[in-house]
């Protein structure tokens, strides 16, 4: 799986904005603590915003907020809305995307390991929230644990 930096710029606005919730923040304030281009920022924002991640305010205290608690947001909500469906190995799409065929045929051993693998990313991204990600941000917070767990 390839995080697109839409999708890098997406988790660090959100993740920007649960360490701030339930607060209003301006745009420039994201925009410049994490070095991202304004117009590409409010391209992103608004996408989220329609995405039903993110609300806005308008005005001279205006910016934008979660739309939802942090605990309910996950890191594969933000980037599956930015980033579309997840990107899976060249070799799992090689005849829909290369137009051609895997020599050893549909049942190769390597596309059901690649597949595994991409399920097991989105398995961790879908069930790590953004409370999560914001509790190991914080000082002291909880490094030492995995976020998700596979298992689980």
């Amino acid at each position: 799986m390839r995080v697109t930096a839409k999708g890098e710029y997406a988790t660090q606005a959100v993740l920007h904005l649960a360490m701030q919730y339930p607060e209003v923040v301006a745009i420039h304030d994201i925009a410049e603590r994490h070095h991202i281009p304004l117009k590409y920022l409010e391209q992103i924002l608004l996408e989220l915003k329609r995405g039903g991640i993110l609300d806005s305010r308008r005005g001279v205290h205006g910016g934008y907020t979660l739309a939802r608690a942090p605990e309910q947001i996950s890191v594969g909500d933000v980037l599956r809305l930015v980033d579309g469906a997840f990107a899976e190995s060249s070799c799992t799409h090689a005849e829909t995307r290369l137009g051609s065929m895997c020599a050893e045929g549909p049942s190769c051993g390597l596309k059901q390991v690649w597949q595994d693998v991409q399920d097991a990313v989105e398995k961790i991204l879908f069930a790590t929230s953004f409370e999560e990600v914001k509790r190991r941000t914080l000082p002291g917070g909880e490094r030492s644990q995995p976020l998700a767990r596979l298992d689980a």
